[in-house]
């Protein structure tokens, strides 16, 4: 549980690293917005790394990044509703509904012995 919250949180901060300047950003230099975006991800960094490390006990380095997919495109799109106040359209919520179904499969069979 503790790498699912960290996780979460990191992906928080990541995006706001990523798209937050889009929506007050717009007037900064270019070199201002990586600034800022970098201190931010910085953060992000602080809390994903010892996430991926708490969680490779439990987790395959694969279901680590699913998870880890599937957090950010669910902080994104609470992001993109409520910060960047831009609508859901029917498409966007039929790809999120497939990629969960992505993980869903990548979690419900054990792993073989691999490809080739």
């Amino acid at each position: 549980m503790t790498t699912i919250i960290l996780l979460f949180c990191s992906n928080v901060f990541m995006t706001f690293a990523w798209y937050g300047h889009l929506k007050y950003g717009q007037a900064w230099p270019l070199w201002q917005a990586i600034l800022v975006s970098w201190l931010i991800a910085s953060v992000e960094y602080c809390l994903a790394v010892p996430a991926n490390r708490l969680g490779y006990v439990t987790f395959s380095g694969f279901q680590l990044k699913i998870i880890q997919e599937a957090i950010t495109l669910t902080v994104f799109m609470v992001f993109a509703i409520t910060f960047l106040k831009e609508r859901m359209a029917w498409n966007y919520a039929l790809s999120f509904v497939l990629l969960i179904a992505a993980a869903i499969v990548a979690f419900a069979f054990k792993p073989g012995a691999g490809i080739g």
